[in-house]
């Protein structure tokens, strides 16, 4: 592994961490914070051999999804579905054109989807199954059924009941208002988080 010198973004201490199989120091604390924040420094700054190092300048894309963006035929339908129906707060940076939702990973964004292929530079034609599905992780197979109803319950199409599936969970399938899938899915091997 690579040694690294830097900061961790969103502490105002410099950390040094050797990577030898040593922990992490954050300068002027004791070892209690060795502990707490070695997992943290070794996620936020660790790159292998093969990597080029951050000295070299060169930007690399962090392995992150920042924003989702969904190409909607009618806004206000969707973003009352986003926000009435599933209830996902709504920030407030949104306006006529565009919403934005908080979750707890990316954000959902919700903009015209003529609008947006005009952004991107493609047409806006296009229907039936658009190679990808979004997931929501239920924290037991009870809450699957629960949030597949709300959904339904808010306009959304239920495309496939919940059931047992072959890698031993249970999910879940409905179409919003605009047919983007979404699965909603307990996972034994993942956290619902």
């Amino acid at each position: 592994m690579t040694r690294l010198s830097g900061r961790v973004r969103g502490c105002s201490r410099a950390v040094n961490s050797g990577f030898y199989h040593q922990p992490a120091v954050v300068s002027g604390h004791g070892p209690r914070w060795q502990g707490i924040l070695a997992d943290f420094v070794l996620a936020e700054l660790w790159l292998p051999e093969e990597s080029e190092s951050i000295t070299t300048g060169r930007i690399h894309m962090e392995p992150r999804i920042s924003m989702i963006t969904l190409g909607v035929a009618d806004l206000q339908r969707s973003t009352a579905f986003y926000r009435d129906g599933l209830k996902l707060p709504e920030r407030k940076e949104g306006s006529d054109n565009i919403a934005f939702f908080e979750t707890s990973g990316a954000r959902l964004a919700l903009y015209r989807r003529d609008a947006l292929a005009e952004d991107a530079h493609t047409s806006p034609e296009g229907s039936g199954f658009r190679a990808f599905t979004l997931a929501h992780n239920a924290a037991s197979p009870e809450e699957v059924d629960q949030v597949l109803e709300e959904a339904v319950a808010a306009g959304a199409t239920l495309v496939k009941a919940a059931q047992t599936v072959f890698w031993g969970g249970y999910s879940g399938y409905f179409a919003d208002p605009d047919g983007f899938l979404w699965e909603i899915a307990w996972n034994p091997h993942f956290s619902a988080q």
